[in-house]
């Protein structure tokens, strides 16, 4: 089975070094800048605890010379994607399965659901580019439960969590997602095959829609923000507008806020991608995770004062600091 990662990140990195070391796939990288060079000097590289994993790596920055893939595994930021589709295709043939290994809502989620619309979500697919360069009949979705990071271009440190969710995004079970599922496992990873991926994604972003941008204000990792009352209410009032529009379009969540709570607080005193991102001084993945939400529930008729008010301090707060697009 010929794969290829799409951005070999702090989630790319990870999956590729893992499938790379298993040996039971022929394994590309598509890259640039930094990356690139990093990943043809060293291969691929992986700290997890104190053990260093490395592997060779074969890594492009052309698509055409990395050719037609059986699967794609996509895992940049949702803010990139659209340009990086654009420029992938020479990877994507008739057969190929698209994994998109990404945060939050993806542009595929509203096909198939009347109460959306038949129009691409504006906030994560503005004019459908997205749609038109990465066929959703050729996507598995995905969510990745786990917590890495890229110390450096090309080197991922692994913190906590070993799951993948693979998916259908028209809901039940299928040969290729069973067979991408073993691939990964070989790799070693947790792989759950299941029949309604949307509700998967849906249940994740519920739970970080509002722990990212909230962490991303103010600095605070996650234990802070759930020890102040205040602001752990506002998280929650959030959530349960997010829990309106889930079940609505078919992901209900039989938990509350609360509860749910209650579980991150297992995590102890991490820090969200987000907040890795302020740090770092990346751009803010903030539209799939609050603007497509608020989309959503404007399309299904569900108010969301309290998701509004979380983007819109983030997305001032990413505006002030260079850290999303200005108006």
């Amino acid at each position: 089975m010929k794969v290829a990662i799409v951005g070999a990140g702090a989630i790319g990195g990870f999956i590729g070094t893992r499938l790379a070391r298993a040996g039971q796939c022929q394994l590309s990288a598509y890259a640039r800048g930094a990356t690139l060079a990093a990943l043809r000097h060293h291969g691929w590289r992986l700290q997890m605890g104190e053990q260093l994993l490395q592997a060779p790596c074969q890594a492009s920055d052309d698509a055409a010379e990395v050719g037609v893939q059986d699967v794609v595994i996509v895992a940049v930021k949702g803010q990139a994607l659209a340009a990086v589709a654009q420029h992938i295709s020479p990877m994507i043939g008739v057969d190929t399965v698209i994994l998109p290994a990404m945060n939050g809502v993806p542009w595929w989620f509203g096909q198939g659901i009347a109460s959306m619309g038949n129009e691409p979500l504006q906030s994560v697919d503005a004019g459908g580019l997205i749609a038109a360069a990465l066929p959703a009949a050729q996507v598995l979705g995905c969510v990745v439960h786990a917590s890495t990071s890229a110390a450096e271009p090309g080197l991922v440190s692994h913190k906590m969590g070993n799951g993948l969710i693979l998916g259908e995004p028209a809901g039940g079970e299928s040969p290729r997602a069973q067979a991408l599922g073993q691939l990964l496992r070989d790799a070693g990873f947790e792989v759950q095959v299941s029949a309604n991926i949307r509700q998967d994604i849906w249940y994740k972003l519920w739970g970080n829609m509002t722990l990212n941008p909230v962490s991303a204000i103010t600095g605070a990792t996650a234990d802070r923000i759930l020890d102040d009352q205040l602001v752990a209410e506002f998280c929650r009032a959030a959530m349960r507008e997010a829990q309106q529009i889930g079940a609505l379009i078919g992901c209900p969540i039989a938990e509350t806020p609360e509860q749910r709570h209650l579980v991150t607080r297992k995590l102890g005193a991490f820090k969200s991608s987000m907040l890795q991102d302020v740090n770092a001084g990346r751009s803010l993945e903030l539209d799939a995770l609050v603007s497509a939400v608020r989309e959503i529930g404007q399309r299904v008729g569900v108010a969301t004062p309290f998701i509004d008010a979380v983007l819109g301090l983030t997305r001032l707060f990413g505006r002030v600091h260079g850290l999303y697009p200005q108006a």
